[in-house]
């Protein structure tokens, strides 16, 4: 071709078409913008119950969107730099822009109208996009194997209805920044399995209880008891019920609501309460520092334990929050023990089925590889067990009722349960409360830290027939429902009671 040649040159959309990359490009954008405006409107107009259309509408479509333009962009500077190598006549002169035109008018108005439109749809999308991701749809089910046992846990606890990002993010842009920051980590470990199992707790990163708990339950308001019923079933042939009515003494810290103290005392509102932990799971404490309103300062340290020095010199102290007590707040994985008492007390299973607490608790506690074989081996232990009982339909709830138990606490997968979760709630089945009130650590003064029942709850009533053994506000001291002398007193209760004890 010469410079005389008067063939017209290819236009910069000819010359994206004979670029299979630019072509390819320009169908995938054709291609996701129609189905995510489609679905955006279904969206719009009936709402969406499968998390994997949102996945689609404000995620993948959108996603492929920007790599067909991006693909776009390649395949036209791909082709021009082809042509300016091996015909250079041949390389498409840019458009020139004319308002005298009435074709250029046109082509302006439609690209103006049809650019307002993809901003609106992208500003749509986008924030649909963080919407979507902000949902707990989207922490709970993306993710099947690994979430399934939190977002299990998490629909069956008292805050249900509270969205994960309200506790996990909390308000304003920083947090939101970091958490997608430390997601974009997550979504490789997930794409590639290089998460651990089980997840690893406490949350190192989450964020301080004071900006996401307090926001809902203010310290200073707490005032005054709270009555609480704890029901238990002993491992006999007729599931003898023994039940323990308490006092707990809730306290608070704002002198115009209550007296000042119970177990709130221990929060950020008047005391500064901090601690060192020797292990990642902070169950062990060593080393406690209270400083009281008048800026009086006492260490406690648990003596024999040769590694608090080390400690002190290598650590900063925590300061103590909500979470370090209420650490399961949400993702409860409730003891076998602990929740065959619940479904005796409400009915779901039948105390009149003999030995059914004993048997429970042991099909529940086996060890199982897959959530299917422990569903399955419940169902065979159990019906082999009360074979030619009379009342089929009684046999079938109950093992029915136990796989609930199961499904809802155990995940062989994630190796998930009580045992990888403690509950910091008390001191039966966990250390909790006894990490510290163990009578075991001392001040350089001789102080030490109570180990006293009543310094946090007073017994109302116990035993089998706990209703008729209302007593005064002086409480009752502890009977143990098994006549094991004074061992309760000398012995934590997590010796023997480890969730697995029916």
């Amino acid at each position: 071709m010469t410079s005389s040649d008067t063939r017209p040159r290819p236009t910069l959309a000819q010359s994206l078409v004979q670029n299979w990359i630019g072509f390819a490009g320009l169908v995938l954008v054709a291609a996701s913008f129609f189905a995510a405006a489609l679905l955006m409107a279904i969206d719009l107009s009936r709402g969406f119950n499968n998390p994997y259309v949102g996945i689609f509408t404000y995620l993948v479509a959108p996603a492929f969107l920007v790599l067909g333009l991006l693909m776009m962009a390649i395949g036209l500077f791909l082709e021009r730099l082809r042509r300016h190598r091996h015909a250079p006549a041949e390389v498409p002169k840019y458009p020139r822009l004319d308002f005298n035109s009435p074709r250029h008018r046109k082509v302006v108005a439609f690209g103006s109208g049809a650019t307002v439109v993809f901003l609106l749809a992208t500003a749509f999308g986008s924030y649909g996009s963080y919407h979507f991701s902000e949902s707990v749809t989207f922490c709970g089910t993306t993710c099947h194997t690994l979430m399934s046992p939190e977002y299990t846990a998490y629909r069956n606890s008292p805050h249900a209805r509270v969205a994960c990002v309200q506790c996990h993010i909390g308000p304003g842009a920083s947090w939101f920044v970091k958490s997608k920051l430390s997601g974009t980590y997550q979504v490789y470990a997930t794409v590639f399995g290089k998460y651990p199992r089980p997840i690893p707790t406490p949350i190192k990163n989450l964020r301080p209880a004071q900006e996401t708990c307090e926001q809902c339950h203010w310290p200073e308001s707490f005032y005054g008891n709270a009555e609480r019923v704890n029901y238990h079933y002993l491992p006999d042939s007729t599931n003898s019920p023994w039940t323990i009515r308490l006092m707990m003494k809730v306290g608070g810290g704002n002198p115009s609501r209550g007296p000042v103290g119970g177990i709130h005392w221990h929060m950020n509102i008047s005391n500064a309460v901090e601690y060192i932990a020797s292990d990642t799971a902070r169950q062990v404490i060593p080393w406690v520092r209270i400083k009281d309103p008048q800026g009086r300062v006492t260490v406690y340290r648990a003596e024999g334990d040769a590694t608090v020095d080390s400690l002190v010199a290598s650590t900063t102290p925590r300061r103590m929050d909500c979470i370090d007590c209420h650490n399961r707040p949400s993702h409860i994985y409730n003891p076998p023990s602990r929740a065959v008492n619940l479904s005796l007390a409400t009915g779901r299973l039948s105390a009149t089925l003999p030995w059914i607490k004993k048997n429970a608790v042991e099909v529940l506690t086996a060890a199982y590889e897959t959530p299917r074989e422990g569903l399955d081996s419940i169902a065979t232990i159990l019906g082999r067990f009360y074979e030619g009982h009379r009342d089929t339909a009684l046999v079938r709830r109950t093992i029915a009722e136990v796989q609930h138990i199961y499904g809802n606490n155990f995940f062989p997968d994630m190796k998930a349960d009580w045992r990888a979760y403690p509950d910091n709630i008390g001191h039966t089945v966990n250390p909790g409360c006894f990490r510290c009130h163990d009578g075991n650590h001392r001040s350089a003064d001789g102080k030490v830290i109570s180990t006293g029942c009543t310094t946090c709850h007073t017994i109302l009533s116990q035993g089998p027939r706990e209703a008729s053994r209302m007593i005064g506000p002086e409480g009752l001291e502890f009977r143990h429902p098994e006549d094991i002398g004074d061992m309760w007193k000398q012995t934590p209760c997590t010796t023997c009671h480890t969730g697995a004890l029916p």
